[in-house]
């Protein structure tokens, strides 16, 4: 089979797969509900607890900002694949002549959607209850690639955990300290952004190499990952 023969037949993998998981969430929205509703709290615990002054609101609110995108994803990370799993959904689907590149392919974009659709809707409130600019266009390359990170790192632990009963515990032990640097980078280039300053060190360059390096170890060993 030609090269072009198999990236026709791996899209369509990943189209399948992805469809089914939409109409799946669609039906039932538990993934969206949970975490609209956690960054929604963490927005209101955070501007509540602290003296948001002039001064100090670019020091608190990406912070907050990023609190609430990581604990909210990682809410909707841990159900996706542990929700097919209890089902049984995910044991045929592994029965099926499936590339299991595919399978990641297709779950790293819905979590990617599902994670997208949630800051839609949390960054004009979180706008107006922190009183800070929306950036127009500049805060996307952020929160995209950061929100690419965790999804990366979240996907994968999540097909690791999923069989495991303490699979709640688990996923936040094994992703937290990797995404260390998303998170970082994240916050850093948020808060730069808000007062203006030049990104020294390059924040979004590391956000990128986070995400290249990350998603190739992830494609490598998902398959193995995924039978166990």
């Amino acid at each position: 089979m030609s090269t072009l023969s198999t990236l026709r037949l791996l899209c369509s993998q990943v189209l399948a797969i992805l469809g089914k998981d939409i109409r799946y969430e669609l039906r039932s929205k538990q993934t969206w509900l949970g975490m609209g509703l956690f960054a929604l709290l963490v927005f209101v615990i955070f501007n509540f607890a602290f003296d948001l002054r002039v001064e100090n609101r670019a020091a608190v609110a990406p912070g907050a900002l990023w609190v609430a995108f990581v604990f909210a994803s990682l809410l909707g990370l841990g159900r996706t694949i542990a929700a097919e799993r209890e089902g049984g959904s995910l044991d045929r689907l592994l029965l099926c002549p499936v590339d299991r590149r595919a399978i990641y392919l297709a779950k790293l974009l819905g979590n990617l959607l599902f994670i997208g659709v949630v800051e839609l809707v949390a960054l004009p409130i979180f706008a107006a209850l922190f009183s800070v600019p929306l950036f127009s266009g500049e805060l996307l390359p952020i929160v995209l690639l950061g929100t690419l990170g965790v999804a990366i790192i979240g996907t994968l632990f999540s097909a690791m955990t999923a069989a495991t009963r303490a699979r709640e515990l688990l996923l936040p032990l094994l992703v937290f300290p990797l995404i260390v640097p998303v998170v970082i980078a994240a916050v850093r280039a948020t808060g730069a952004l808000m007062i203006a300053a030049p990104d020294e060190p390059p924040w979004l360059g590391l956000l990128t190499a986070f995400d290249v390096i990350f998603f190739s170890l992830a494609l490598l060993t998902f398959s193995y990952v995924i039978e166990e």
